[in-house]
């Protein structure tokens, strides 16, 4: 049977022998002995007569991974997720740290109610993303400096973009000063009104309005002019579009600080899921199931994308030019989803099934593992200002997993509260075995 500990065990030690150890910070990839003592990193000699050692063959030690994009629903959504049952969740995924987005009830704007969720890390380390405008309502900023103080890692109204270009600019102004990012959904609001799924041939099929593109583009496009005029620096979340892509893409080259993140679904799973089809977006296209469709764990904000803008945001990451994954897991209760579609809450959990996906695309030829790992773990904690590394002396930071087993999407098999996922029933590739945060042991298979 699995265990859970937390942050507040005492610090483990062990050896993890003959192990492939991935590590982006160094760069590494080889086999060895990785020795902890104590929850800290050291060389294999130096652990005592009688520390458990655990075998390492087939299986993978990698930095701790960083999720730049939780949706914890703490204050005031705990019949989806708590703290304790989302950084579960996390550690069950191999993510050490969970970045709390601000979407909850009352929304995180202001120093009290961030300190609050600060408060609260159990299996992961607990950062907060704090509301960019008050109450998220996009007329006045919140008071950046005070949220600073308090550790934020960063300002968002995910969810929705700031609508009034000047407040944009402000807030970049404000933000450049601080060196905190601006952390934008991208998505005009005008544009996107009304639409339930991506525009395209699907949509068009199924009868249900399409989510244009240009909704994405028009944002990037506005928000990269005014991080050059200001200086400041705009991270774009949840990327879905090859032309935002490209967009972000031109803005690194000339020199500007832009960074975006893209999800383990808008990576894998395309429109074509809305119409029952359970293929992969490597794979053929194939025929909808309408008996499946309209399913509401498929309905995402932004919506799944083409299989032509997945495999383009493949290609992204692949060359650097996306930053890191980020799962946006965003839980529901069953009465949220199991609804008809257009009235189904928008997202799907994903902190225990990134790993699995990007897996698939690994063995699908589609991604590297090593660059897997960096987009997992040391590309998204640089972003929030985290080492991540498994070098003598650090503390201990890391997942072990193997990327051959297999296991099935399950209800009995998630740490979330909730189970909203159109994965449930399938088997995936990898399986954490050991999540080590901050040199606590906080699962293990």
């Amino acid at each position: 049977m699995s265990r859970f500990g937390s942050l507040g065990d005492s610090p483990a030690s062990f050896l993890l022998a003959g192990i492939r150890v991935i590590d982006p910070a160094e760069p590494e990839d080889a086999v060895r002995d990785v020795a902890v003592l104590e929850g800290r990193i050291v060389h294999p000699t130096g652990l005592p007569d009688g520390v458990r050692r655990i075998e390492g063959r087939d299986l993978v030690a990698a930095p701790g991974f960083c999720d730049l994009h939780t949706h914890l629903r703490v204050p005031g959504g705990e019949a989806a997720e708590t703290i304790e049952s989302g950084t579960r969740a996390a550690a069950h995924g191999g993510f050490t740290t969970v970045c709390a987005m601000p979407n909850t009830e009352p929304p995180l704007d202001e120093r009290a109610r961030v300190a609050a969720v600060n408060g609260l890390s159990a299996a992961a380390r607990v950062r907060v993303v704090a509301a960019a405008t008050r109450g998220r309502a996009g007329e006045r900023l919140t008071d950046y400096s005070e949220l600073a103080a308090e550790g934020v890692v960063g300002v968002s109204d995910d969810g929705a973009a700031i609508v009034d270009p000047r407040l944009v600019r402000g807030a970049l102004a404000y933000l450049a000063d601080l060196g905190l990012p601006l952390i934008e959904h991208a998505e005009e609001a005008r544009l996107a009104a009304g639409t339930l799924m991506r525009s395209g041939r699907m949509a068009t099929r199924l009868g249900l309005n399409g989510w244009p593109p240009s909704a994405e583009l028009t944002v990037v496009e506005r928000d990269i002019a005014l991080a050059a005029e200001t200086g400041g620096w705009v991270h774009f979340t949840h990327i879905t579009t090859a032309g935002g892509l490209d967009a972000v893409r031109r803005a690194k080259e000339r020199g500007l600080h832009v960074t975006c993140d893209v999800t383990p679904h808008h990576l894998a799973l395309t429109d074509a899921w809305v119409g029952g089809h359970r293929g992969f977006a490597w794979d053929d296209a194939g025929e909808p199931n309408l008996e499946r469709a309209y399913d509401g764990a498929t309905r995402v904000n932004p919506p799944l994308a083409s299989r032509d803008d997945a495999l383009a945001l493949l290609d992204g990451l692949v060359d650097g030019s996306i930053d890191a994954i980020a799962t946006d897991h965003a839980p529901h209760p069953p009465e949220r989803k199991l609804v008809e579609f257009a009235a189904a809450a928008p997202g799907m959990i994903g902190l225990e099934t990134a790993l699995s996906l990007g897996l698939a695309a690994v063995e699908a030829g589609r991604l590297g593992l090593v660059r897997l790992v960096e987009a997992l773990s040391a590309g998204p904690a640089a972003l929030i200002g985290e080492a991540r590394g498994l070098a003598i002396g650090q503390v201990a930071d890391l997942v072990v997993f193997d990327p051959a087993a297999r296991w099935r999407v399950e209800r009995d098999a998630l740490a979330s509260r909730s189970a909203n996922t159109p994965l449930l029933g399938m088997e995936l590739p990898g399986v954490v075995q050991l999540t080590v945060a901050d040199g606590r042991m906080t699962f293990e298979a």
